[in-house]
C-alpha cells in the first residue's frame, strides 16, 4: 500500500518518489475543471469568495487517508462558516492500484467508488477525481494521500504539507493545517509553512503498477478440489485456519452463485495477504464435479474449493451447522474462535460484507486503528 517500505507510515524522504516538483510557496493556485461526487464539475473560479481555500489530496484506499477523513470533515465544518472551503481531490487512478493494494479498503478509486466512499462515509465537502489525467496533482507536485495545500485570499500558497502530526488521532501534538488557517483568517503570517506530508505516495499512471504481473500470477495459481463429508463440514464450522474465514455455500444451477462468484474471489485477493481466508463449498450433487471444477478454472478460484461428497444436501449443510438455511447461496464469516460475526442468505452486498470483513480483521502492527474506523460503520 504504502510504497516506500512496506506498509509503513514514513516522512517522503525515505520513499521513492514521482519527481514531480511540489508546488512553491507564494505560488497562485493552479486552474482546474474536475468532476465531484456530485455529477458536477468543479473549478477553481467557483471558489473565489472564500478568504482562505485548502485544497486536501486523498483517496479512499490508503488507510492513511480513511483515517484522515474525521479530521477532514472536521476542518470542513469548523471553518465553513467562516468562509472557509475546504476541497478534496483524489489524484489516485484505479488503473494504477493492484488488488493487494485494496487490502484496507472497501473500494478502489474510480468516481464511482469516489461517490461510495462520500455517501458511505457522509461527505459533506466536494471531493474531486483527477486520476484520469493526473494532471492537477502534477502540477501541485503531490507526493502523498493526504497532503493539503492552503491558499490565502489572493489564491497564493501559504501551507503545504501534513494535516497535523500523527495519523492517530489521540496522539496528535500539532494541528499544522488548522494553525495555518487561523493565521490566514486573523491576517498573520503562516509560521510554520512546508511541513512533511506522510501517508501513501501518489500511485502515478507514469510508474509500472504491477497490475498486469499481478493478475497473470493469480490466474497461473493452481485449482484444486476436494470432497467434502460431515467430518470436513464440522471441522470448516469451527474454523481451524486461525484466521477470520469467508465460507461460501453456492452450486453451478444457482444464478445468483454464479452472479456473485467472482466479486468473492476479488475480495479473497483483496484481503488475503492480511489474516484472512475463504472457502467455498459447493453443494453440487458429487457427480456435477466435472462441471465445478470447469467454472472454479474459469474462475481462477486458487483458494481452498470443496464440494459435498454425498448426495444428502441437508445433512451434509447440517453437518456444517444445524441452524445453516437449505437455500443457496449463503456466505458466513467465522471468527478464529468459532464464532459467526457476519453472514447472508442469497446474493451478497459486496460492499457490506467486505466492510464486515475489515471491521472483524485484527490491526497490524504498521497500521493501528483500522479495525476502529470499520467497526464504527
Amino acid at each position: 500500500m504504502w510504497r516506500c517500505l512496506p506498509l509503513l507510515v514514513l516522512p517522503l524522504a525515505a520513499c521513492s518518489v514521482d519527481p514531480h516538483p511540489t508546488l512553491a510557496i507564494g505560488s497562485p493556485a493552479p486552474d482546474f475543471a474536475l468532476p465531484g461526487v456530485d455529477a458536477k464539475i468543479h473549478t477553481l473560479t467557483e471558489y473565489s469568495n472564500s478568504p482562505v481555500l485548502a485544497i486536501v489530496f486523498t483517496c479512499n484506499h490508503c488507510p492513511a487517508s480513511q483515517l484522515y477523513e474525521d479530521r477532514i470533515k472536521k476542518l470542513d465544518t469548523d471553518y465553513r462558516s467562516k468562509g472557509v472551503t475546504l476541497v478534496a481531490i483524489n489524484p489516485d487512478s484505479p488503473s494504477a492500484i493492484r488488488l493487494s493494494d485494496l487490502r484496507y479498503s472497501d473500494v478502489g478509486d474510480s468516481l464511482a467508488e469516489m461517490k461510495s466512499r462520500a455517501t458511505h462515509r457522509q461527505f459533506e465537502h466536494p471531493y474531486l477525481y483527477d486520476g484520469d489525467t493526473q494532471a492537477l496533482s502534477r502540477t501541485f507536485g503531490v507526493v502523498a494521500t493526504p497532503h493539503i495545500f492552503v491558499f490565502d485570499r489572493q489564491r497564493r500558497l501559504q501551507y503545504e504539507g501534513r494535516i497535523d502530526d500523527n495519523p492517530r488521532e489521540s496522539l496528535v501534538k500539532t494541528s499544522d493545517a488548522r494553525n495555518a488557517i487561523d493565521a490566514l483568517l486573523s491576517n498573520q503570517r503562516v509560521s510554520v509553512a512546508r511541513t512533511t506530508a506522510v501517508g501513501c505516495p501518489t500511485t502515478w499512471l507514469t510508474k509500472p503498477s504491477g497490475r498486469e504481473e499481478e493478475m497473470a500470477k493469480i490466474e497461473a495459481e493452481p485449482v484444486t478440489l476436494q470432497m467434502a463429508g460431515e467430518d470436513a463440514l464440522k471441522k470448516l464450522r469451527g474454523n481451524p485456519t486461525g484466521k477470520l474465514l469467508m465460507v461460501n455455500f453456492w452450486a453451478t444451477w444457482c444464478g445468483p452463485c454464479v452472479t456473485e462468484f467472482p466479486e468473492l474471489e476479488t475480495t479473497y485477493r483483496m484481503y488475503r495477504g492480511r489474516s484472512f481466508d475463504f472457502v467455498s463449498v459447493s453443494a453440487n450433487d458429487p457427480d456435477d464435479k466435472p462441471q465445478v471444477m470447469a467454472f472454479l478454472q474459469k474462475n481462477h478460484a486458487s483458494g481452498s474449493n470443496l464440494q459435498f461428497a454425498t448426495p444428502d444436501t441437508f445433512g451434509l449443510q447440517a453437518a456444517f451447522d444445524p441452524l445453516m438455511p437449505a437455500a443457496v447461496p449463503f456466505t458466513v464469516l467465522i471468527a478464529p474462535n468459532g464464532d459467526i460475526v457476519y453472514q447472508e442468505l442469497g446474493e451478497v452486498n459486496i460492499l457490506k460484507l467486505r466492510r464486515a470483513i475489515l471491521a472483524n480483521l485484527p490491526d497490524d502492527t504498521t497500521h493501528p486503528g483500522q479495525q476502529a474506523y470499520w467497526s464504527g460503520d
